[in-house]
């Protein structure tokens, strides 16, 4: 999959240019709307990482892939669906309220790592905590037995400045409140100043994927 392999040099570019060990961030794949053929295109290159964001459109997926893929959830999720989610995935990026974190826990401590969402540009438009709740919150959710692995944003546009800016107050609000070792951030326009600012996973649709139509 010539896209993927592409993807792969520049994520490697990024972590040389900054002094990362190689391998260092994990891709996720984010294959909201493509088909199983295209998904499983990507996994017989020996990728494993993919990520959704409908619920629905998850678990239709995941019950005719491979076993071995390991599931990211990284939209919304309602609470109503955290238990049927959790079934699937290996990590959710996007926890946020008090109603999701109670949910997600009541599955007892088998229950799979979460990633906290922080609104870190301020926009309106966007989910996720404030950046002045997010220790209370991390607190909160470790107390409900919560493994709580860091921190997961998606900024509002801007230019490449300000999309560093951000990813780098995202890196020093994970190392403020020790909430955990991941930075899930950078999508397909920004991963690479997200790597250089310390992301550990970038999730990336467009630039491994053919374009949808329309889109």
């Amino acid at each position: 999959m010539d896209a993927l392999d592409r993807l792969n040099e520049r994520v490697a570019a990024a972590e040389r240019r900054v002094g990362r060990e190689p391998g260092s961030v994990t891709v996720v794949a984010v294959s909201k709307g493509r088909s199983i053929e295209q998904i499983l295109e990507c996994y017989e290159t020996g990728h494993r990482d993919f990520g959704e964001n409908r619920a629905n459109e998850l678990l239709e997926k995941a019950v005719v892939l491979p076993a071995d893929i390991r599931w990211h959830f990284v939209g919304t999720l309602q609470s109503n669906k955290a238990k049927k989610v959790q079934d699937q995935v290996d990590l959710l990026h996007s926890l946020v309220g008090d109603r999701l974190a109670e949910r997600w826990a009541a599955s007892g401590p088998e229950t799979p790592p979460v990633l906290i969402q922080v609104n870190i540009s301020g926009d309106p438009d966007k989910h996720g905590l404030s950046v002045a709740d997010v220790a209370a919150y991390a607190t909160r959710c470790r107390q409900l037995g919560l493994d709580v692995r860091g921190l997961m944003t998606i900024p509002r546009r801007g230019n490449d400045d300000e999309i560093r800016a951000w990813f780098r107050s995202l890196a020093t609000l994970r190392a403020d409140i020790a909430v955990g070792p991941e930075l899930s951030m950078g999508m397909t326009d920004d991963f690479e100043i997200a790597i250089e600012e310390g992301a550990t996973i970038i999730r990336v649709g467009r630039a491994i994927f053919d374009p949808r139509s329309g889109s």
